[in-house]
């Protein structure tokens, strides 16, 4: 299974990468996380939040992998169990479909992206840090694919 994280922002704190990196290392051979940092692009005091939301999202679209079932994270999305995101995982990897999951920035997701995808997560009713986000992910991944290799981490 390959998943695509791709995210909006460089330069996280040393944690970000830390706990991202932690979870993803955990997975193994059955599941590869990638994270992607997309460039937020510099703002200007004469744009407004939503031409630089709409380039992001151009940038998002740019990177994610042909064929990837592509799922938005927002917070008007679905709301996700550790089981469903594992039974979702499950049946895209029977597919052999690699997952994009895709983060916005400071101001969401566009239109133009939330339109492109298939599905619309929501992590929590709570509003995350971005950076927070990375972590929550990975973590949730990991904790769905030992859910799916009736490993003992998921005690549910």
């Amino acid at each position: 299974m390959e998943i695509h994280l791709l995210a909006i922002g460089t330069k996280m704190p040393k944690w970000v990468e830390d706990g991202y990196s932690e979870y993803a290392k955990r997975l193994g051979r059955d599941c590869t996380l990638k994270l992607r940092e997309i460039p937020s692009p510099r703002r200007s005091n004469s744009q407004d939040s939503a031409s630089v939301c709409k380039r992001e999202g151009e940038l998002l679209l740019e990177a994610v992998p042909k064929g990837a079932y592509v799922i938005a994270l927002d917070e008007h999305g679905k709301l996700q169990s550790t089981e469903s995101i594992a039974k979702k995982c499950q049946q895209l990897s029977e597919d052999s479909l690699p997952i994009a999951l895709l983060v916005g920035g400071a101001d969401g997701l566009s239109d133009q992206v939330l339109q492109q995808c298939r599905e619309k997560w929501s992590l929590s009713r709570l509003t995350f840090p971005h950076a927070m986000v990375r972590v929550i992910v990975a973590e949730q991944i990991y904790r769905a694919v030992s859910l799916l290799n009736n490993h003992p981490y998921h005690r549910a």
